[in-house]
């Protein structure tokens, strides 16, 4: 499962498939929140979708865009508030979380760690085989990520398994 954070829009997608083999998109969303609501009224909001998502799609693994530094210090709150609702969500149930940053998805999925949404959401599209790009981009943002962390989530889980497995030999 991908989540693009978002106090305003959290995108969430679910793909299903392995390295090496078609992907399939299981489903994909846009919780939205007012911002009309006080923040803490916009993060139950967020809370009660991610939860619901997760116990609709029982994911193997939640992958989180990881915040990065913006010049607007509020926008960039209210997406480490969210990304840390989506977090809680999986923690809770002990579902694996990996952050992925934005290059590294736009790259994973297009080859250019620089790309921009339109091509992002055009590879998520011929990734996946669909009829139409999905909206809005955090919608696709939202499969990217789900993308990048099946075809390099496993892999840098197997390293991280192997260094930790080669540190408690070494001890």
């Amino acid at each position: 499962m991908g989540i693009d954070p978002g106090l305003t829009r959290m995108g969430m997608g679910v793909v299903e498939g392995d390295v090496g083999r078609p992907l399939r998109l299981v489903d994909v969303n846009v919780i939205r929140t007012s911002s009309t609501l006080s923040t803490p009224e916009r993060l139950v909001t967020i809370e009660k979708g991610v939860d619901a998502w997760i116990e609709e799609h029982a994911p193997d693994a939640v992958a989180i865009e990881r915040v990065f530094a913006r010049s607007d210090v509020s926008t960039v709150m209210g997406t480490a508030q969210a990304s840390g609702i989506a977090m809680v969500c999986a923690a809770r149930r002990g579902i694996p979380v990996a952050m992925h940053t934005p290059s590294e998805v736009k790259a994973a999925v297009s080859g250019n760690g620089r790309a921009d949404k339109a091509q992002v959401g055009a590879m998520v599209t011929r990734i996946l085989r669909l009829d139409a790009m999905p909206k809005p981009a955090d919608a696709a943002d939202s499969l990217a990520l789900a993308i990048t962390h099946i075809w390099r989530g496993g892999a840098q889980a197997r390293i991280d398994a192997a260094v930790a497995a080669a540190g408690r030999r070494t001890r």
